[in-house]
């Protein structure tokens, strides 16, 4: 795993974060649940090629 890819993960989640306490002190509750519904799904896009690497490695190990 790449260290940029930590990073990246770590500045979706943080800036996430500033959005959705931004949003709630405003009292835009719905928007602050869609966007971080939207960093979930941004952070997970992210992760994908790491995840199919691991489950090829995992395959080689057993075989299949």
């Amino acid at each position: 795993m790449d260290v940029s890819l930590l990073l990246k993960i770590a500045g979706v989640g943080f800036l996430t974060a500033i959005a959705c306490q931004v949003l709630s002190r405003t009292g835009r509750e719905e928007q602050a649940m869609a966007v971080s519904l939207a960093g979930i799904v941004t952070a997970v896009l992210l992760l994908i090629g790491q995840l199919s690497e691991l489950i090829g490695a995992i395959r080689g190990v057993f075989g299949v």
